[in-house]
């Protein structure tokens, strides 16, 4: 029996589900060389991972030594945070894309990498979910958009973001830029770094130097989360500025702010302050060779390290401050505190109710009344009669 390879691939439509936390899935049905076809669901930033492994795997495929031998198909960076829309959208994308991917030379399509990503998972048979939270919502492409995916979405538009100051690059795989530069964004990256285009120019560029047209603040910034994600520390950095935190690899805290400069507001115990997104890493999550690269390289700078700044905005970015941010905290986790003392309480209570029977004290006996001389006298043995005379 030959190797085992993929006929084809086929996008279904998209999942938008509910725990642990809401996100989206993609639906593929996956037909293989057997004639068998299984249903898998994918994460967009899977797909984009194993889509960024792969141009490693094959530099002159991927266009990376001349961009005219490029044979592997493009697939747009994730969004900051992807929502229903940006889901939706993107369908159109990912389905030319598996198109094109079954359909490379031999040597890519089916090599371990493609096949081992799109075969059946636990999950994918036996999806996590939670009976207490809203099932899963399920969005199928439409009969007619599978005959013409490129119907679905129109032609990719990438980000332009305008330089708000000089920068310049330390690393080939940076790109230099003057205060004005217009550039297109072709990756965010959570560590800070983006990867940008100027006319024929790509590279690296922090995130810090470049701000939005239409306005200072982020659209894709989401608000502070007092809850917290748990992350590992696998790098360690000592505080530069007054607001930073100083921590040690293997310490374990939680990010309550993700800032897409890079520089996450993070909690350690009740204290708070800005720590290198690239230097953590979610708890329970595996090392890739991609992050052991990222850490390798220095924390992007911050905004309020940038000198000569040249924002075409009147209004100033809006930042929270970290008195703000070590008040929210601490409310927090002594709501967090009295939720777990109030359960404590009424456990305690429930116990006390649902006690059983025999840990119950038995009530004693009561002590009969000494009977009178004459009744002994008259009822009793001689023995007994004579203790008394």
């Amino acid at each position: 029996m030959g190797d085992v390879f993929i006929r084809h691939i086929e996008l279904l439509g998209y999942e938008k589900r509910f725990f642990p936390s809401q996100h989206y899935v993609y639906m593929f049905l996956v037909k293989w060389n057997d004639l068998s076809e299984k249903l898998i669901y994918r994460r967009f930033t899977e797909i984009y991972e194993f889509h960024k492994a792969l141009k490693e795997m094959f530099p002159i495929e991927s266009g990376d030594i001349n961009m005219e031998n490029r044979i592997i198909p493009h697939l747009p960076a994730p969004k900051w945070f992807d929502g229903q829309r940006s889901t939706q959208n993107r369908q159109g994308t990912l389905s030319e894309y598996c198109y094109a991917l079954v359909n490379l030379p031999h040597k890519i399509s089916r090599c371990l990498h493609v096949v081992n990503f799109f075969k059946v998972r636990p999950d994918d048979t036996n999806p996590v979910t939670d009976s207490q939270i809203k099932k899963p919502e399920v969005f199928l492409l439409p009969k007619d958009a599978k005959k013409n995916a490129s119907d679905i979405t129109g032609p990719i538009v990438l980000q332009t973001y305008r330089a708000i100051a000089d920068y310049e690059k330390s690393s080939t795989s940076e790109m230099a830029l003057k205060a004005g530069d217009m550039v297109d964004v072709v990756e965010k990256s959570e560590s800070g770094w983006w990867f940008c285009q100027l006319k024929n120019k790509r590279g690296w560029v922090p995130a810090a130097y470049l701000e939005p047209m239409d306005g200072p603040d982020e659209s894709e910034e989401q608000e502070p989360n007092y809850a917290g994600e748990q992350y590992v520390v696998q790098k360690s950095y000592t505080a530069v500025e007054e607001d930073e935190l100083t921590l040690e690899e293997g310490d374990t805290i939680e990010v309550i702010h993700k800032l897409l400069d890079g520089w996450w507001v993070v909690r350690k115990d009740e204290t708070t302050g800005y720590y290198p997104s690239m230097y953590l890493q979610k708890s329970g999550d595996a090392n890739t060779l991609v992050k052991i690269e990222l850490r390798n390289r220095s924390a992007p700078p911050r905004r309020s390290t940038i000198r000569n700044v040249k924002s075409i905005h009147k209004q100033s970015r809006k930042q929270i401050s970290q008195e703000t941010y070590r008040r929210n905290s601490k409310k927090y986790i002594q709501s967090r505190r009295n939720m777990k003392g109030n359960f404590q309480n009424k456990a305690n209570v429930i116990l006390e109710k649902n006690e059983p029977e025999e840990n119950k004290p038995k009530a004693q006996p009561a002590v009969p009344p000494r009977p009178s001389k004459d009744l002994i006298l008259n009822r009793c043995t001689e023995s007994t009669r004579r203790k008394i005379l």
